[in-house]
């Protein structure tokens, strides 16, 4: 098998609280002044679309999840061969958990680390879903 590279990718996911999720938004966008880069489509998920923030050259989307009662992060990596990377993932005991989140046509995976922190596994070329405001 060739050697396979991992790198971080551009997309930080924080899923906010529903309850928390208005003053989330407000602190990112008015407390700490981040450039806001637009809004990811809406969807059933996210029926009004989440904003996605600049965070230093990545995109810190902030997302309304109604049935969590606290936050936690997501994080993206990216690799050349998505395939091979599923298959290696798996080989050493990572769970795949497409069921987190559709992904629709995007080519990439969910998986979790040992903590149990979501990832997302894509192909370096994925474009992200940011429609300019």
């Amino acid at each position: 098998m060739a050697s396979l590279t991992f790198t971080g990718g551009t997309n930080i996911a924080l899923k906010a609280p529903h309850h928390r999720f208005a003053e989330t938004v407000r602190f990112y966008r008015e407390v700490l002044g981040l450039p806001l880069l637009g809004h990811s489509e809406t969807s059933a998920s996210f029926p009004e679309g989440s904003p996605a923030f600049d965070y230093n050259g990545m995109r810190l989307w902030v997302d309304d999840v109604r049935h969590y009662s606290r936050s936690e992060l997501w994080l993206q990596v990216r690799t050349p061969d998505l395939e091979a990377a599923i298959e290696h993932l798996c080989a050493a005991g990572v769970p795949v958990r497409d069921e987190l989140e559709p992904l629709g046509d995007f080519p990439g995976h969910w998986i979790s680390d040992p903590a149990g922190n979501v990832l997302l596994v894509s192909r370096d070329d994925a474009e992200s879903t940011v429609i300019p405001s």
